[in-house]
């Protein structure tokens, strides 16, 4: 047979023969079980940032206890929002004494129970807004003698129990906004024993009369009336309103201003009546109110309004702040304001105005000298003329234009305004930006161009900047950043340049920013980056925002230098969201240079390949986000994370991970926060959990978790306490939806172990032993009875046979093959022979035994091709065998035995069973001599037509070749 059909015997491997006792397993068990101890809450998380605040948010809880039932007594905020809670039953939340902070909005509270929040003594905010409350009935606020702030709005809320409030000894702010109440009265005798209220808000409800009801506390300061249906004052006693320094009545139904002398308001300090159909200048007329404690905005004010709003403000004292919003106004003429009294701030916001021009033509002399605050937003500006040689306004540093519809800014524009330090021209249509336009503002510090329609900077457009910090020109068109365009800015520590068309960056796009200390790049189009675009800035730059860009890398190398190597500096790094589908791969070394990295995002992208070095030079990492690349990572490579030795925070939500290794994870001894959730984990390495020694926060939601012996350390793991597992009673076992990892019945783990240990390795043990000796003493012995039971069986179903299918069937080795079919085969089946050959006649797919065995059987004779080679074989071996026992069985001579080689009694004393054959049987020898060979093919050809064995033993001197006769042998 062929060399490489040989198949090695399997090697033996020892088992001991003791088993461990129970108590031994368990005791190593314990043993290799992780040093950090984990906890979790059946629906709440606590904040990692903050602990001790709890957020169980939409977890569709019917009842506070589902919630509060697992939480420490000391925690100290509890936000409970978004849920299906109907009802809060007596002393709901009892066991949390130390509450600071309850926050139940957005639930469908129809009832609070009389005791409700007992034993929150130290509660300081309660929050039920955005519920079903109709009513505050008596002994619901008990036990919360230490509530400051209560938030009941937007509640159908309709009657306050004249006692509900009494226990709020402490209450300073209290809003029922968007409820149903009638009157003031009712809420007014509700509130009349809180001693410290501050704040009462009662907008967006159904009030029509003030009263009646007694005064407001002393210490109400504040009083929210807006958005109701006020029609008159009436009801109210005069004292009602004493102490309040802040009326809103805006957005109410007044329209006469006489409803207003039935009460004093000699002591406010700012009224609100806008969104009231009200004749201002009649008001103050019969009212004792204050002018400058009116707010004008949104009245009407009629022609020459403005005039008469100055003439009614004057007075010796500066007024800080004149608002005149919503007044409709269209046009502002050249010194409209210049009545009005000396002026810090101006605000002429939400008006219909097209035109300001240089703002000191609007005020006097005065005016222009004291005014700090220009706000002119939400106006339908179109331009923003030159106003070179305009007058100054000297103390002005702060402009806003926001929210208007401005195109062009001219030369100068802001020259009126050489002390300008915040100028807002963002949320316009601007489109054009003169190269002059902000020259001569030396003392700028911040500049807000974002949201408009800019396409692009010129050189020197801000030569004059020179303290500029703030520089944000985000979501515009700008899509080419021109040499020289940021010089001057040798202040400039942020520069926004978000959600425009930049494409490619420059070595010299970046030049003259000599302190930059945050870049935001986002949302371009760039499609690479470089280390020469980073030079100018890579001494102070900390902040580097790349999301959303194009940045794309088809090979794991880089041709250029790593593009960060140079910002030393650099701790923020953001990479995530690379469109259209996400980074696909990062190139060796790519972070090369971040030695002061701490946080790198590359979240969102569709990472098919990390190699395991790209991570190498952050040792100062902290925080490290890979979330949702499900459709590129499956495992990370080993490695990966062996220099991250300082990371506290990693999130691997959504990445694919099948498994978690040492190899990965053996080296983050300092992680704090891990994100899991939605991977193909099974299990949770108990390796990995040792080895994450300052674990605090785990998350594994909606992974694959199996339940089976394998987890049955994680079952115990769960139920300790020091490491946050997020909602650890949620956990189901994969696909079983009714099973939890946290409960799943580990009993059949140990069911007599001990017993099942032994009976299992006992027998191994025991059979192991005996292999061994049976198989050196009687091998052969075993080997030949199993054959013969073969033949036998073989026989038995051929005994009727009386033809065969071949001739001969011949056995060589594989090193003897071109000899077989260059010589013996053409030979005897031109001779009429029929020839069974291994390598064409077996039939595959079947046993090589079985084959071996057909091919002996259904051949008249076997020709053994006898060689170094093949005694070597232990196939060909055993083909020698099987032909043996075929002529013990059948009393025939069938072996013929061809020696290609001369073999001698040292070589062949080491095959003792293919000595016995050739001490027994006749042979035929290949002569080397060309004219002998004739003989040799008639002898081997007599040799195959004899018929019985009898016959064929009388021959004699047929020997071919030369060589020394051996004892006993007998050549034909």
């Amino acid at each position: 047979m062929m060399e490489t059909a040989e198949k090695a015997w399997p090697s033996t491997r020892m088992c001991p023969s003791h088993c461990c006792p129970l108590w031994l397993l368990l005791l190593v068990t314990v043993t290799l079980m992780p040093m950090v101890h984990p906890y979790g809450f059946r629906n709440c998380i606590e904040d990692v940032k903050a602990p001790l605040y709890f957020r169980c948010i939409q977890r569709f809880l019917q009842s506070p206890a589902l919630a509060v039932s697992d939480l420490p007594p000391h925690a100290i905020a509890l936000n409970l929002s978004y849920n299906k809670m109907r009802c809060l039953q007596p002393s709901a939340f009892a066991h949390l004494t130390q509450l600071h902070t309850l926050d139940l909005t957005y639930n469908l509270l129809e009832t609070l129970s009389p005791g409700a929040f007992n034993g929150l003594g130290v509660l300081v905010v309660l929050d039920l807004s955005h519920n079903k409350l109709t009513t505050l009935a008596e002994g619901v606020f008990n036990s919360l003698g230490n509530l400051s702030s209560l938030q009941v709005q937007h509640n159908p809320l309709s009657t306050v129990s004249p006692s509900a409030l009494l226990p709020l000894v402490n209450l300073r702010r209290l809003s029922l906004r968007g409820g149903r109440l009638n009157g003031l009265g009712a809420v007014a005798v509700a509130v009349q024993g809180l001693a410290q209220l501050e704040l009462l808000d009662l907008c967006e409800n159904n009030l029509t009369t003030l009263g009646p009801g007694p005064p407001l506390p002393a210490s109400l300061l504040t009083l929210q009336l807006c958005n109701n249906s006020l029609r008159e004052l009436a009801g109210g006693s005069p004292e009602m309103l004493w102490h309040v320094k802040i009326l809103d009545l805006s957005y109410n139904s007044i329209s006469q201003a006489e409803v207003f002398t039935q009460l004093h308001l000699r002591n406010i300090s700012l009224l609100h009546l806008i969104g009231n159909p009200l004749d201002v200048f009649h008001l103050l007329d019969i009212s004792d109110i204050q002018p400058r404690s009116l707010d004008f905005s949104g009245l009407v004010l009629g022609a020459q309004g403005l005039d008469k709003v100055c003439l009614r403000l004057q007075g010796p004292q500066a007024l800080r702040r004149l608002q005149l919003q919503r007044n409709g106004l269209k046009v502002l003429h050249c010194n409209a304001l210049q009545l009005c009294p000396v002026l810090r701030e101006l605000d002429l916001s939400w008006n219909r105005l097209q035109h300001v021009g240089c703002a000191g033509r609007l005020l006097g002399k005065k005016q222009r000298e004291k005014l700090e605050v220009l706000t002119v937003e939400h106006n339908l500006l179109k331009k923003l003329p030159s106003c070179l040689g305009a007058q100054v306004l000297p103390r002005l540093y702060n402009v806003s234009f926001r929210f208007n519809r401005i195109l062009t800014v001219g030369p100068q524009a802001f020259a009126y305004a050489p002390a300008l330090q915040v100028l807002w021209l963002n949320i316009n249509s601007l489109v054009w930006l003169d190269r002059q336009a902000l020259w001569r503002l030396h003392n700028l510090t911040e500049l807000r161009l974002d949201n408009n329609l800019l396409t692009d900077l010129y050189h020197n457009s801000f030569i004059d900047l020179h303290r500029l910090r703030t520089l944000n020109l985000r979501n515009n068109r700008v899509s080419v950043l021109f040499s020289g365009v940021f010089q001057g800015l040798a202040e400039l520590q942020t520069l926004d340049l978000g959600g425009n068309n930049l494409r490619h960056l420059t070595a010299q796009s970046l030049q003259g920013l000599p302190k930059l200390r945050r870049l935001y790049l986002d949302r371009n189009r760039l499609l690479e980056v470089s280390s020469t675009v980073f030079a100018p800035v890579q001494a102070t730059l900390g902040v580097l925002d790349l999301r959303a860009n194009n940045l794309q890398y088809i090979s794991q190398w880089l041709r250029k230098p790593p593009p960060f190597r140079n910002l030393s500096s650099l701790y923020d790094l953001k990479l995530q969201a690379q469109q259209p589908y996400g980074l696909k791969m990062l190139p060796h070394y790519f972070f090369q240079g971040l030695v002061r990295l701490q946080q790198l995002s590359l979240s969102q992208n569709m990472l098919r390949s990390i190699p395991p070095d790209v991570f190498e030079d952050l040792g100062q990492l902290r925080s490290l986000a890979l979330a949702d690349s499900s459709n590129g990572l499956h495992d990370l490579p080993d490695g990966i994370f062996r220099n991250l030795g300082n990371l506290r925070f990693l999130d691997l939500e959504n990445a694919g991970l099948h498994s978690l290794t040492l190899e990965v994870f053996g080296n983050l001894s300092r992680l704090q926060v891990l994100h899991l959730a939605r991977n193909e984990l099974k299990t949770f390495n108990d390796s990995v959990a040792s080895r994450l020694s300052s674990l605090r926060y785990l998350d594994l939601r909606k992974c694959p978790l199996s339940c089976t012996c394998d987890n049955m350390w994680l079952q115990g793991w769960l139920n300790n306490s020091r490491v946050q597992v997020v909602y650890p009673y949620n956990y189901t076992c994969g696909s079983q939806h009714n099973a939890y990892i946290h409960s799943f019945d580990t009993h059949v783990c140990f069911l007599d172990l001990g017993l099942y240990l032994f009976a299992g390795t006992a027998p191994a043990v025991l059979l192991l032993l005996v292999v061994p000796v049976v198989y050196h003493r009687a091998y052969w012995r075993l080997k030949y009875h199993w054959y013969l039971l073969r033949c036998w069986v073989n026989q038995r179903w051929r005994r009727e046979e009386k033809c065969y299918l071949y001739d001969s069937f011949v056995s060589y080795n594989s090193a003897d093959e071109s000899w077989v079919l260059q010589k013996l085969v053409p030979e005897l089946e031109h001779g009429a022979f029929r020839l069974c050959l291994h390598h064409r006649d077996f039939q595959p797919g079947r046993s090589i035994i079985d084959n071996i065995v057909d091919a002996v059987y259904n051949s008249r004779k076997t020709v053994c091709v006898v060689s170094r080679s093949y005694l070597r074989s232990e196939w060909c071996s055993l083909e020698v065998q099987l032909a043996s026992y075929r002529l013990l069985d059948e009393r025939r001579d069938i072996l013929v035995l061809v020696l290609l080689e001369d073999v001698g009694d040292a070589e062949l004393s080491a095959y003792h069973r293919m000595r016995r054959v050739l001490l027994r049987r006749t042979y035929l020898r290949w002569p080397l001599d060309p004219a002998a060979q004739p003989l040799f093919w008639a002898r081997l050809k007599r040799a195959l037509r004899w018929g019985e064995g009898g016959e064929e033993e009388e021959e004699e001197g047929l020997g071919g070749g030369t060589g020394r006769p051996r004892e006993g042998d007998k050549q034909m």
